[in-house]
């Protein structure tokens, strides 16, 4: 069982890494192309979102279809989804601001999409850092109430999302609706716990 966990676990790492190996093997065989700082900024963001979905996805696949095999890939989801916020936010500090902290400033507190950004990506800042064993035991029952959090920072993400586009707002639109099918899921969940039966089960 602990061989099987540990195989599943380097498999989902695997797969959260082959975008970004994607994104690097097309730079290295097409080139940057016209716009490759808005091309960057766009697929980490975009994989960052996806990365986090699937990560809210576990809970429901393990409660209404019994995958309870899923559990343990949560975090691993989690931090992938951090790690490519975390790249998107670099790109566009770095290639698009320069790391001029003034310029940053400036952006953050002018632009309302870069606000709804960088308050989700602090958000999940907070969230990687508390998901460890460590502050799941020094946190306690809080820690749930912590990583409930989750949930606003992908709302905040979508608006960014939404926002940010320019001209085909579809996938923005499939994403919200997915996230909107977990919050209503996780919605459900919690209220089946509440009730007299679901305290029984």
């Amino acid at each position: 069982m602990t061989m099987n966990r540990s195989l599943l676990q380097a498999f989902t790492v695997a797969i959260t890494l082959l975008p970004a190996l994607g994104i690097g093997l097309r730079l290295f065989f097409e080139g940057p192309g016209p716009e490759p700082v808005d091309d960057l900024t766009h697929v980490s963001g975009e994989w960052g979102l996806r990365f986090l979905l699937l990560s809210l996805a576990v809970t429901p696949a393990r409660r209404f279809l019994g995958w309870h095999w899923t559990a343990p890939l949560r975090r691993t989801l989690g931090l992938a989804s951090f790690g490519y916020v975390a790249a998107h936010l670099l790109v566009w500090a770095w290639l698009d601001m320069g790391f001029d902290p003034s310029a940053i400033l400036e952006d953050i507190l002018e632009r309302p999409y870069i606000t709804l950004g960088m308050s989700a990506f602090s958000l999940l800042l907070v969230l990687a850092v508390t998901s460890t064993r460590a502050w799941i035991k020094r946190l306690g029952a809080r820690w749930i109430k912590l990583h409930k959090l989750v949930y606003v920072a992908g709302i905040l993400a979508i608006l960014h999302y939404f926002w940010l586009i320019k001209a085909d707002y579809r996938p923005a639109i499939v994403h919200g609706l997915i996230l909107a099918g977990l919050l209503a899921t996780r919605l459900l969940l919690a209220r089946r716990r509440r009730s007299p039966r679901g305290s029984e089960s």
